[in-house]
């Protein structure tokens, strides 16, 4: 019958688009390891539960046990074309990396349907917040960005949050002859190189794709 993390994993992949272990740690904004280390104790996070099934309009009873109806209505404020955008605890370092590497929901923002779907997939949005200089001028520290967790996949020039080792960061994505380049905009920042093996220690949490800023 599989253990419990077995179970609900299946689940997950019969609902959503998450067909890895590493899509699954893109989703909820953590790293692979933590997936790993769930599976090996056979223990689901609650919060993982409730965030993904926000994301995917799921019943968390459904994900979390199988029991009763697979989807429940759409997270909205009573607003079929309003979706709430969970801003997770954890933090996108633009600087050395950031070791605040929870995703555990901080607060959900309304935005329009509409204006998400033209910038990617609604049930995928997750904001973060940023420390650090390394990206500016375009983004600086104390932005809030909009991130995208349906792009799993970088492509060269676009910005990205990544994990990487036990930190997450916010970078431009490179390549170069011989390795995967996570580069910054600020050129006091020398680009960090990822070769052969290294590679494995890195995960796309999602794109960015828009930014918000508050008036100092």
């Amino acid at each position: 019958m599989g253990t419990n993390f077995d179970r609900f994993y299946a689940r997950v992949m019969q609902a959503t688009d998450i067909a890895t272990q590493q899509a699954l740690a893109a989703a909820l904004g953590v790293n692979r390891s933590a997936v790993t280390q769930a599976k090996n104790r056979d223990a689901i996070p609650q919060k993982w539960i409730l965030q993904l099934a926000r994301a995917y309009h799921l019943a968390p009873d459904w994900l979390e046990f199988g029991k009763g109806r697979q989807h429940q209505s759409p997270t909205s404020l009573h607003d079929p074309e309003t979706v709430l955008v969970p801003r997770v605890k954890a933090v996108l370092s633009a600087g050395g990396g950031s070791l605040d590497v929870s995703g555990g929901v901080v607060e959900n923002l309304p935005f329009r349907y509409d204006w998400l779907a033209r910038r990617g997939h609604p049930a995928h949005m997750v904001l973060m917040n940023v420390t650090g200089d390394s990206m500016e001028p375009g983004i600086r520290h104390g932005d809030t960005l909009l991130i995208d967790q349906s792009h799993v996949t970088a492509q060269t020039g676009g910005v990205y949050a990544f994990g990487y080792e036990d930190s997450i960061l916010v970078k431009r994505f490179g390549r170069d002859a011989d390795a995967i380049l996570l580069l910054s905009d600020n050129t006091a920042y020398a680009p960090i190189r990822i070769r052969g093996d290294e590679a494995d220690l890195l995960h796309v949490i999602g794109k960015i794709v828009w930014l918000c800023r508050a008036v100092q």
